[in-house]
């Protein structure tokens, strides 16, 4: 089924476009899920919340790219549901590593302009992401965004998994550059 036909199944309030939903991203939202909270359980959990959320965002929303859409729904609750497991004691799961590992370009900020700061952040490095290869922007994505491991990452690009490193490493550092260039960071 198109994405369109999904999306004005959603503007109906038909119950149909969250069974076509499931269909034909399920399976996606879950590895994106389960990437982040290493737990089928609680993956399963978030992707059923996926739905709901998208069903109270459409309408007023007609998103342009609904796996796209779909992923940052179920990336934002796992996230959320990962913070709130471990908000007494730290994981060693895939998603702490990758916030450790952005850490060394972000500063942290708990004050009232951290939203606005956040948007700010995005924009930059949406825009630094333009200035990469598409292969370095890709395994950037995969890391950062999709939260997959290093070595699904060398699989994907043929490559050994200290090469992805050095690559993530590189990329890092040219983020760190880029935000100070742009006046984000100190």
């Amino acid at each position: 089924m198109e994405d369109n036909e999904i999306i004005e199944f959603y503007w109906r309030r038909s119950e149909q476009a969250i069974q076509e939903s499931g269909s034909k991203y399920g399976s996606y939202c879950l590895s994106i899920a389960n990437n982040i909270l290493s737990n089928l359980q609680d993956s399963e959990e978030c992707v059923n919340s996926t739905w709901l959320n998208a069903w109270n965002a459409i309408p007023p929303q007609r998103p342009n790219h609904l796996s796209a859409f779909f992923a940052k729904i179920t990336r934002n609750l796992s996230i959320n549901k990962l913070k709130a497991r471990t908000a007494e004691k730290r994981s060693g799961n895939e998603a702490t590593v990758v916030i450790d590992e952005l850490g060394e370009c972000l500063s942290a900020s708990d004050n009232v302009e951290a939203e606005y700061q956040g948007k700010e952040l995005g924009e930059k490095i949406s825009q630094f992401l333009r200035t990469l290869s598409e292969r370095e922007c890709n395994m950037f994505i995969r890391r950062y965004f999709y939260v997959q491991p290093v070595g699904e990452i060398a699989k994907h690009y043929r490559l050994k998994e200290s090469n992805v490193l050095v690559i993530l490493s590189r990329t890092r550092k040219k983020l760190r550059f880029y935000l100070q260039k742009e006046g984000y960071m100190a």
